[in-house]
């Protein structure tokens, strides 16, 4: 018996062994992944800044996907990258600043900053290659931007766009019209947020005026073709009517009738 118990003691004693140092290495694992450098950055960390990352100049074409989850601030400029995807940084709860700046940025997708309400201070875009502003991308940032030095082009869906933006208000200043649609109404070189006057729906609503106008019309022309349509039907019924009328005999001729039926009795 004592046999027996010193071995089922010793098989407890290796799997308990076991079941610790794997929870060690999960341990481990776990937290080298959320405080390590991504590769090829550079990371520096600060009592009362936190981690910073840099892979400024790096010539990445995409955001790296191994940014540690602790991060405060990140600086991705002088790099390739293209496009900002959906919920790039979603698992960064702790960012308060991103520098995506003299990058060739043509497109940020849909909630491309998703996550970063919260934290998130300030956001850098200048200098890249951004021309239609995505209002879904900033979806939940009221965060300081810098969006200068973009060919934007400025429409009516931005005009429509701006009441939606919940960007510090100072920071669509950045958004200097480098074309516009319509082209003649003096947007080009213009700061958009500060042109009060500028109306770039103008050609929308002329358009949905014609339209109104030529359904109006339509409506018009389908009722006087009813109206039409239903006079002449009537008025064939009518003669018809009167006709049957007419063939009827009248009262006198029923008299004349009777008196000759009276008069041959």
């Amino acid at each position: 018996m004592p046999l027996l118990e010193s071995g089922w003691l010793l098989r407890h004693s290796v799997v308990m062994c076991l079941l610790l140092h794997s929870l060690v290495l999960m341990t481990f694992c776990f937290h080298h992944a959320a405080t390590s450098c991504s590769q090829g950055c550079y990371c520096s960390e600060s009592d009362g800044r936190g981690k910073t990352v840099r892979c400024s100049n790096l010539r990445l074409t995409e955001i790296p996907q191994d940014l540690p989850n602790d991060t405060q601030r990140i600086y991705l400029d002088f790099n390739l990258l293209t496009v900002v995807p959906s919920n790039a940084f979603w698992d960064l709860p702790m960012l308060s600043e991103l520098d995506l700046s003299n990058n060739e940025l043509a497109q940020l997708e849909p909630g491309a900053f998703r996550g970063l309400g919260p934290s998130l201070t300030f956001l850098d875009l200048s200098s890249n290659k951004l021309v239609n502003f995505n209002p879904e991308a900033f979806e939940g940032l009221r965060a300081r931007a810098n969006l200068t030095n973009n060919p934007w082009h400025c429409d009516c869906s931005l005009q429509l766009a701006m009441p939606f933006i919940h960007l510090e208000p100072l920071s669509l200043t950045g958004i200097v019209c480098e074309t516009s649609e319509p082209p003649d109404v003096g947007a080009e070189g213009v700061p958009f947020l500060l042109a009060q006057d500028l109306d770039l729906c103008v050609v929308m609503k002329k358009t949905t005026d014609v339209a109104m106008l030529v359904t109006m019309f339509g409506w018009f022309t389908m009722v006087i073709s009813y109206l039409v349509y239903y006079v002449r039907n009537n008025t064939e019924d009518a003669r018809r009517h009167l006709e049957y009328l007419k063939s009827l005999p009248t009262k006198q001729e029923q008299s004349e009738a009777s008196s000759t039926i009276s008069t041959v009795v």
